[in-house]
C-alpha cells in the first residue's frame, strides 16, 4: 500500500571527468543517503549543464576542475539557466581535491563541498546539510525567500578568481557604449542599472541612456558582484543606487533606483537579496 503524500527521492547529477571518482562517489552516496537517485553521470562541464537542463535534478555535483568547461563555469551557466526559467537553482557540491577551495561560503549554506577521495563521515555531513535545505524548501512551499542565487554567483565569482589568480581580470571601471550615432566611454561606476533584450543591452545612468551589444550573462563576470546586483534574468542594479523597495499588487518586488524614475522589478529567484522587506 501506497504512504499518502510520500515525498519524492532527491535526483542528482553526478560529473567529473574521471570515471573512478564518478563510480566512488556513488558508492558512498548509496552508503549515506540511500533514497538519492543518480539520473545522469557526465564526464565535463558541458555535459553537465546538458543533463541538468534535461533532468532537472535537485542536487549537482561539479567536479571543479574538468576539461572544457570546469566545474565553476558549468555551475554559472546552471544558474543563469535556472534564473531564465524564474526557478530555484538546485542544490551544488563541489569535488575538489585540493582544500584551498573550500572557501568560508562553502561553511554558510551557499553551496557545499567534497574533497577527494569522498569519505563516508565527511559525504554524511555534506548530505544532512544539503537534506536540510531541501526539507527547508519544502516546508516552505517553494518561498522565494529560499532562493540562493545572488549569493552563489558571489561564490563563484570568488572561486573563479581562485582557479586563476594570475589571470582573473579585476571588474570593469568603464562601458564603450553607443550613444545615438557616436561612442560613449560611460564610468561604470555611474551607471545605475543595465537591462537587456534579446540584442542589445540598456546602460542607464542619472543623465543618459546607450547601449551596447553584450548579455547580462557576460556582464555578470565583468562587474564587481558587491555593487552590481542581479534582479531579474535581464537586469541589473546597482546596489549604491537603490533608494527603496516596493511590492505590487501581485506581491512581486519591485525596485526604485536613485536618479531614475523607472521601477525595477524582481524576479522570483532574486527576491531573497531583498528578505524581509
Amino acid at each position: 500500500m501506497n504512504t499518502p503524500n510520500a515525498p519524492t527521492p532527491a535526483r542528482a547529477v553526478i560529473a567529473d571527468d574521471e570515471r573512478l571518482m564518478r563510480e566512488q562517489l556513488c558508492a558512498r552516496l548509496a552508503e549515506v543517503w540511500p533514497e538519492l537517485q543518480i539520473v545522469a553521470e557526465a564526464r565535463n562541464g558541458l555535459e553537465a549543464v546538458e543533463l541538468v537542463a534535461q533532468h532537472r535534478p535537485e542536487l549537482v555535483f561539479l567536479d571543479i576542475r574538468m576539461p572544457g568547461l570546469t566545474g565553476v563555469d558549468a555551475a554559472r551557466q546552471i544558474a543563469q539557466m535556472a534564473v531564465a526559467d524564474d526557478e530555484y537553482l538546485p542544490e551544488v557540491v563541489f569535488i575538489t581535491a585540493y582544500d584551498q577551495y573550500a572557501v568560508e561560503a562553502f561553511e554558510q549554506g551557499v553551496c557545499d563541498y567534497v574533497l577527494k577521495p569522498a569519505e563516508r563521515d565527511r559525504l554524511l555531513l555534506t548530505t544532512q546539510r544539503i537534506r536540510a535545505r531541501l526539507a527547508s524548501r519544502d516546508a516552505a512551499d517553494n518561498s522565494p525567500d529560499s532562493a540562493p542565487a545572488p549569493a552563489l554567483q558571489q561564490v563563484l565569482h570568488r572561486l573563479a578568481a581562485q582557479l586563476n589568480p594570475g589571470g582573473a581580470p579585476r571588474p570593469l571601471d568603464w562601458i564603450q557604449a553607443s550613444v545615438g550615432s557616436g561612442i560613449q566611454m560611460i564610468p561604470v561606476a555611474e551607471v545605475l542599472f543595465f537591462i537587456s533584450d534579446e540584442k542589445y543591452t540598456r546602460v542607464q545612468t542619472a543623465t543618459l541612456e546607450a547601449l551596447i551589444r553584450k548579455p547580462i550573462k557576460e556582464l555578470i563576470d565583468e562587474l564587481d558582484p558587491q555593487q552590481f546586483w542581479q534582479v531579474h534574468r535581464s537586469t541589473l542594479v546597482n546596489a549604491r543606487a537603490i533608494a527603496g523597495i516596493t511590492r505590487d499588487f501581485r506581491g512581486r518586488q519591485i525596485v526604485s533606483v536613485r536618479g531614475h524614475p523607472e521601477k525595477l522589478e524582481v524576479s522570483r529567484s532574486y527576491s531573497n537579496l531583498f528578505k524581509g522587506m
